[in-house]
């Protein structure tokens, strides 16, 4: 199970529990959660689903791969130690929480 929560550029906070294995984009667009565009649908070729990580939580999460580091260079928001792409951040056991900070623009 985790726990992910999303705050948006205004302060607002969106928690949600996920118990299978899915990616962070995939929990933000079944719940709406606005300022994730994730034009691609997840195949690692538009960078509309750039999040910063808080940095309680980067040591949970593997290092971003090659591609995605690429695409990260793509972002139309400021790019910071903490960005990735929420589409590779996987969700399952291995991850309890984790607070996701959305930029102010995916455009």
């Amino acid at each position: 199970m985790t726990v992910i929560t999303f705050a948006g550029p205004s302060g607002k906070r969106q928690e949600f529990v996920t118990e299978e294995t899915t990616t962070a984009m995939t929990v933000a667009r079944l719940n709406g959660v606005s300022g994730i565009e994730a034009e691609c649908g997840g195949s690692l070729s538009c960078a509309t689903c750039h999040v910063y990580v808080a940095e309680s939580d980067v040591h949970k999460l593997p290092p971003a791969s090659e591609d995605e580091l690429e695409m990260l260079e793509l972002v139309a928001a400021e790019r910071r130690p903490t960005s990735r792409l929420c589409c590779q951040i996987v969700l399952g056991d291995n991850v309890d929480s984790l607070v996701l900070e959305l930029p102010e623009t995916q455009f």
